[in-house]
């Protein structure tokens, strides 16, 4: 039986939504943007009222989609993840996860090449760990080794996170230096010959450079 609007009214405490009268009476709510298009006067049927309450509950859930991602890029299994977890249904979050790649929000290997290009500048880590990094994330093989591809080697990423530790062990003999620095760059996931090529390469230069300072004490 068709209903008709008789007031359309923007809610005082959220005026993204709209409350709909129909017959005189209040009916339901919709975003603004899910309302656009009525005006007071439309007759609304069963199966019309019922289209226009699931586009306003995939709407509200790409929006809570959105603000996920406003704090820092996501992959496509963390964001199904936040929207189930919300107690959306899995036919809403198919489509709005539909949406969201359609206009580019949600891009597994986009957001592998970020978070590769990321740790590398600021937390090295081997080839290894950060693909065990991106599989949690729930990122596709595929896209990892793309992402991969464009990371240093792994002497060049090894070489940079000890950089970031050396300060840590000025006050290191040979062995104490060699212990503690293996150890940091494996539980980065560097292999052994790796880790062994950069620490003989930073203990000849740390060497070099305290030899230097001794020198200019005198």
């Amino acid at each position: 039986m068709a209903r008709t609007i008789t007031a359309l009214k923007v809610q005082k405490r959220n005026p993204n939504r709209v409350n709909i009268y129909l017959d005189g009476e209040f009916a339901f709510g919709l975003s603004r943007l899910v309302a656009a298009w009525l005006k007071v006067g439309q007759e609304l049927g069963d199966e019309k009222i019922a289209a226009l309450q699931r586009q306003d509950t995939i709407e509200a859930a790409f929006l809570r989609a959105l603000r996920y991602l406003s704090y820092r890029p996501r992959s496509a299994a963390e964001v199904e993840k936040k929207l189930t977890d919300s107690g959306t249904s899995p036919e809403v979050v198919e489509r709005v996860m539909e949406q969201l790649r359609e206009k580019g929000y949600v891009n597994d290997a986009e957001f592998a090449r970020q978070w590769v290009e990321n740790r590398s500048v600021f937390r090295p880590r081997a080839h290894r760990a950060l693909a065990i990094e991106l599989r949690k994330k729930g990122v596709d093989g595929e896209a990892i080794q793309a992402a991969l591809q464009e990371a240093g080697d792994e002497v060049e990423l090894a070489r940079a996170a000890a950089r970031k530790y050396l300060r840590r062990l000025t006050k290191e003999d040979r062995d104490g230096f060699t212990r503690r620095l293996s150890g940091y760059l494996a539980r980065r996931g560097f292999s052994y010959p790796v880790c062994a090529a950069v620490i003989r390469e930073l203990w000849s230069d740390n060497a070099s450079l305290q030899g230097q300072e001794s020198i200019m004490d005198k």
